[in-house]
């Protein structure tokens, strides 16, 4: 199987010993994605519903890179600071999907996340 690793500027840069995805054959596996802006670096959290566009923003870069995009996502993770904030995260990642062809998700609430955020996300997608 070959592994081709996939980076784009348009998405926030590893912090760390990871990518920002890899492609293993036709499947593509993204790291989680946080509110970070790309262009500026700064962290985007005004509200959670802007740190959600942030972060699925993230996202669609990442699949743009590996010529994808969400409708190629077959599952997608959330991880939440709070679940009372669910509702509105929700509201906002489903903008982004068909519902009728969604990815299967769950959704998980943590005690805490990288950079103190309220939201991280990520996917895998088949081409």
């Amino acid at each position: 199987m070959q592994k081709h690793i996939i980076t784009t500027k348009n998405a926030p840069s590893p912090i760390g010993p990871y990518n920002q995805a890899v492609m293993a054959g036709n499947m593509l596996f993204t790291s989680g994605q946080i509110a970070v802006n790309p262009l500026t670096g700064e962290m985007v959290l005004n509200s959670i519903q802007e740190e959600t566009h942030q972060v699925m923003m993230n996202l669609k870069a990442v699949l743009a890179a590996a010529e994808m995009d969400f409708s190629h996502v077959v599952k997608s993770t959330i991880f939440i600071s709070n679940m009372d904030d669910f509702t509105k995260i929700n509201e906002v990642y489903g903008s982004y999907f068909d519902e009728n062809v969604a990815p299967a998700r769950e959704t998980v609430q943590v005690a805490r996340l990288p950079k103190d955020v309220n939201v991280e996300i990520s996917m895998i997608a088949v081409k």
